[in-house]
């Protein structure tokens, strides 16, 4: 026992080395992999603040990117680079809290279709702004470089992780949790369901907002329906379902499969990527709901009692 507990505490430790000594590696294919990582990271453990914590399922998480990325592009070269990517994370946080009541007070497939229906809304309104103005599309001169793009997701991706553990292990967590299991009975004991649910979903509004700024500058180019890709969310969602469990180790195992997955993919057969990805989450679903975390934890559990 003790053992586990020492490498689960030296996991994140160790991680935190590789990434930060693969820059000086040298070799921008590793290096793009290891952005690629951190980014889906940085947004996995986001949506787990309120999707996992909640089993508030939301399919339109891609609407916090997008608006960063906007914020970031629209701002480029006008106000410090700092500023522009913290403005994105505002903006974005700012908007889940606009939004946040009136989406919040549904549940279930209708919160899932909603979510999904909001970023497609914001992504079009955007588009017919952009076409009024006459831009179809924006170019960003003199962005920064791979290795200066990967600091900075590096720098999200921990602040996420940290962020989800923060939650997890407080009473706010707790809080949550008790949502998921039973809302109507969390709040007949007290639990401020309504204020709780809010807070969720800015937080983990927040962080994809910076880091859809962050990646705008690594594309070097906007256009609303390639920064407002749903297929965005549905990574988010597959890398969720499958590492599973509400901390944030569960999104770094989904994380971490799906991206040597799709790297295999791309390389092998681009054409089948979405064909696998579908199947994936069919077979998680509905085979490994718990992920492959809850797996191992299961298996964790079987020793130990066959151990006694």
């Amino acid at each position: 026992m003790k053992n586990k507990k020492l490498s689960g505490a030296l996991l994140w430790p160790v991680l935190l080395i590789l990434f930060l000594g693969l820059p000086f590696s040298g070799h921008d294919y590793f290096i793009g992999i290891g952005l690629s990582f951190l980014m889906w990271l940085a947004l996995a453990q986001s949506w787990s603040v309120l999707s996992n914590m909640t089993g508030y399922i939301s399919l339109g998480h891609v609407v916090f990117y997008g608006l960063g990325s906007y914020i970031v592009v629209v701002t480029w070269q006008q106000v410090p680079l700092w500023m522009s990517i913290t403005a994105g994370g505002l903006a974005s946080a700012l908007f889940a809290a606009l939004i946040g009541m009136p989406v919040l007070r549904v549940r279930g497939p209708y919160f899932v279709i909603l979510t999904f229906g909001l970023a497609e809304l914001v992504k079009y309104a955007l588009l017919a702004l952009e076409a009024h103005m006459g831009i179809s599309s924006r170019l960003l001169f003199g962005a920064p470089d791979i290795v200066t793009i990967y600091w900075m997701i590096l720098a999200l991706a921990v602040a996420s992780t940290i962020l989800l553990e923060a939650v997890h292990r407080s009473r706010f967590g707790h809080g949550l949790r008790s949502l998921r299991e039973d809302e109507q009975a969390a709040e007949t004991l007290g639990v401020p369901v309504t204020r709780f649910k809010l807070y969720a979903y800015v937080l983990s509004a927040f962080i994809p907002g910076m880091v859809g700024g962050v990646m705008a500058l690594r594309s070097t180019y906007f256009e609303a329906g390639q920064a407002f890709d749903p297929l965005i969310s549905i990574n988010i969602i597959v890398m969720a379902i499958i590492g599973g469990g509400d901390n944030a180790r569960g999104p770094l195992i989904g994380v971490a499969f799906l991206v040597l997955l799709s790297e295999w993919l791309w390389v092998e057969a681009p054409q089948f990527y979405l064909i696998v990805l579908g199947l994936l989450m069919l077979v998680f679903v509905v085979l490994l709901p718990n992920g492959l975390l809850g797996l191992h934890e299961a298996r964790q559990r079987t020793r130990q009692r066959s151990a006694t």
